[in-house]
């Protein structure tokens, strides 16, 4: 009607800075509760499906992060074609459906295919909010926004396995799956109406991922990264033996039942606790001597773990734990200092060797790990072993990569040196 006034459409309020560290930080601790959350149900999984080999539980594990690291590398120009938001809404609703599939799967192969999916779809998940970060932020404040939000991946595996064993004690498995299915349908409802696209339209490239190819390639060009990256796969391998062998050590050998989580929780109690001490141990010791002195310290824990194990017929809960804690509070002192010598040359291919960092990482550990957790024997004993072995190795790549210099930083070495 000419002259009427045009109704005024009620603009969405922006996402605050408050808002945004908490959407980020629940992206985090979506991915860690569909790892740790499990680790309570695994008996019964392979129960309920019948498993004739105890150890093909360790699978939904093993499968779910070996999935998640392969597909990091297709994000990045997902998110850089169609930008953030799209593929965060649909990443959101594939991991629903692979949650249903999981819930409803009446065959362990089937189960399988859907945590091989969530994996898929958790992915973006890390991408796509660190990403959104960078659109939004810079310098020292983007890296508080991360700190703050990373810090959820250092509470959720403490309290994650509690979450699931808490869920089993008034319902069944499935049920852990119908409370990741309501989590992910309440983050989906949370970025449909308050994520706005974070990505400029000039700032669009074209779908080509022949540059996954061109990413891999200049990253091998690195000396230091290649083999400080093998360095981080093999202590991410002996995360991953440990929490796919986890539930069976501690209920199975241990006799620990329900009360399995705290011993979780020690252990992830340590690793946090390392990595909030490394802010400023690192400033004092530097980021090579730290870093070599924890790996060398890894691998010799584990080994005296072993050894103990072996000559005690298995020991005690409170000596396999007293080692352990050890062991994991240098993970905590290597895994940021090694991605921090990872990333030091990088300049501006740093987004780029992010994400075929953690490829790398999250997919090589999950193979080596989930073969190694499969070793598992009734005793804890070959998983340990499997620990130090990593560890030695580790040191034999850092010890090759900065050709025999150890806890010193190369004088006048380039930043950029070909492998």
């Amino acid at each position: 009607m000419d002259g009427a006034p045009t109704p005024k459409v009620k603009e969405r309020a922006p996402l605050s800075k408050i808002e945004l560290i908490g959407l980020v930080a629940s992206v985090m601790a979506m991915t860690a509760l569909s790892i740790d959350m499990m680790l309570a149900a695994l008996g019964d999984i392979g129960a309920d499906f019948n498993l004739t080999n105890e150890n093909d539980r360790q699978l939904v594990i093993a499968v779910f992060m070996f999935a998640s690291g392969a597909s990091q590398l297709f994000y990045g120009p997902l998110s850089d074609r169609f930008g953030r938001r799209a593929v965060f809404i649909w990443s959101l609703l594939g991991f629903i459906a692979a949650t249903l599939l999981c819930v409803v799967a009446t065959a362990y192969s089937l189960f399988i295919a859907g945590r091989i999916l969530q994996g898929v779809a958790a992915a973006a998940g890390r991408v796509v909010a660190i990403a959104l970060v960078r659109d939004l932020f810079r310098g020292r404040e983007m890296a508080s926004i991360m700190s703050m939000a990373m810090t959820v991946s250092i509470v959720s595996p403490i309290i994650a396995p509690s979450i699931g064993q808490l869920i089993l004690f008034v319902a069944p498995w499935r049920f852990v799956f119908v409370v990741l299915l309501i989590f992910a349908g309440l983050m989906l409802a949370w970025v449909f109406w308050r994520l706005p696209e974070t990505l400029k339209a000039e700032d669009r490239r074209p779908l080509r991922f022949s540059a996954i190819a061109n990413m891999l390639s200049h990253y091998a060009s690195y000396r230091t990264a290649i083999g400080y990256t093998i360095g981080t796969m093999c202590i991410m391998a002996s995360l991953m033996a440990y929490l796919t062998s986890s539930q069976q050590i501690y209920v199975d050998t241990y006799g620990l039942g329900a009360k399995f989580p705290l011993a979780l929780g020690s252990v992830a109690f340590s690793v946090g606790i390392a990595a909030i001490a490394n802010a400023n141990l690192v400033r004092r010791f530097g980021t090579r001597r730290l870093s070599h002195s924890a790996i060398i310290a890894f691998a010799l824990i584990n080994t005296g773990n072993a050894i103990y194990l072996s000559l005690t017929d298995g020991g005690t809960l409170a000596g396999y734990l007293a080692f352990l804690i050890a062991a994991y509070f240098m993970m905590g002192l290597i895994n940021s200092n090694f991605s921090a010598i990872v990333m030091e040359p990088m300049g501006k291919m740093a987004g780029t060797a992010s994400a075929v960092y953690g490829f790398a990482t999250m997919t090589g550990s999950a193979l080596l790990g989930g073969l190694a957790g499969r070793l598992y024997d009734g005793t804890a004993i070959p998983i340990v072993t499997s620990f130090a072995v990593f560890g030695f190795i580790g040191v034999f790549s850092v010890l090759v990569t900065e050709r025999g210099r150890l806890f010193t930083e190369p004088p006048g070495e380039p930043a950029h040196e070909a492998a």
